[in-house]
């Protein structure tokens, strides 16, 4: 039994490993979120940047060392690569926030966590394609 997980672990350790580390990305951004939008009272968007910014430096650094494992020596690059689809996903996760806080009136954490599964999935596929291929 437990040869049989292990060889499933290993076969999609990535996929396994993306899951864990983008649920603590994402901890780390609702949790950045919510003490800056709903205890420092800042407005959402603000919130949700400051947010973006502390969850992307976390991504980066557990993204590259666990999940992708990258070898790369080129560092900034992979870095700035990262940081630029992360800013596509960005605008989106704000499109969306915005769509559903200002104009279906959601409340901002529950518009939140709904924008997550959609960037969650284009982090990946931006991740996987694009930046440690």
């Amino acid at each position: 039994m437990l040869e049989k997980m292990k060889f499933l672990y290993d076969k999609n350790r990535e996929m396994i490993s993306y899951l864990i580390f983008g649920a603590l990305t994402t901890a780390v951004n609702w949790v950045t979120f919510q003490l800056f939008n709903a205890v420092f009272m800042v407005h959402w968007g603000a919130a949700n940047t400051v947010a973006w910014f502390v969850s992307v430096v976390f991504a980066y650094i557990t993204n590259r060392q666990y999940v992708f494992q990258s070898k790369s020596r080129k560092v900034l690059r992979e870095f700035l690569l990262f940081i630029q689809y992360r800013l596509v996903s960005l605008l989106l996760e704000m499109l969306t926030l915005y769509l559903l806080i200002e104009i279906l009136s959601f409340a901002p954490f529950t518009a939140k966590v709904i924008a997550a599964f959609i960037v969650v999935t284009a982090n990946y596929v931006f991740s996987k394609v694009a930046i440690f291929k």
